[in-house]
């Protein structure tokens, strides 16, 4: 894999953009000047981030190949997030009921799509093949299982799996107590 240089990632027009970023060159980026990036962050093949409103990426972050990011709402990943392979993040859908017609060939006034946030707070994981709908929060610590579709929050360091996403168990907090020993160890050697 191939990553793009500093200068090649400063051509780009991020909104803000952190130290020690490692994005492929085959990556698709739409709108980067609605894009925010802290440091050490790593975005593999073929992602996709298409930024409507914003997309804010937190630092140590890695998002696996073939993932994507699109709508028009804002979509936010806290620290130590971790995004598996052909993960889907939608900030925005089309109607599915015949409300309105769809897709983005089709002015607007004929549409009904629904936009919101999705947020995913520190230590979020979500396995491979997961799609995460708009007005999403997954709280600190959550973890989704691999294939879940995501159309309910889901709760603070709490296990979930399926379609749809539905709680399976508790997981351990011991992640804090690693951070903070991270950041002591990063802190201190930065001193």
């Amino acid at each position: 894999m191939a990553f793009l240089s500093k200068e090649q990632l400063a051509i780009i027009g991020f909104k803000t953009i952190g130290e020690n970023v490692l994005i492929s060159d085959k990556v698709s980026i739409y709108n980067p000047e609605s894009i925010s990036l802290g440091n050490n962050i790593r975005i593999d093949d073929f992602c996709i981030l298409s930024a409507g409103s914003q997309i804010s990426i937190g630092s140590y972050v890695h998002i696996a190949p073939y993932s994507s990011f699109i709508g028009n709402g804002k979509i936010i990943l806290e620290d130590f997030v971790s995004i598996s392979g052909r993960v889907s993040i939608y900030s925005s859908t089309d109607d599915y009921m015949g409300f309105g017609m769809t897709n983005p060939m089709v002015p607007s006034n004929y549409r009904k799509v629904t936009n919101g946030e999705v947020l995913l707070k520190k230590h979020v994981i979500v396995g491979t093949g997961s799609v995460i709908m708009p007005n999403i929060i997954l709280e600190t610590g959550a973890a989704v299982s691999a294939l879940s579709l995501v159309i309910y929050n889901c709760k603070e360091f709490t296990i979930y799996r399926g379609i749809p996403a539905v709680k399976i168990g508790d997981r351990k907090k011991k992640i804090i107590e690693l951070e903070r020993k991270f950041n002591a160890a990063v802190n201190g050697a930065s001193s």
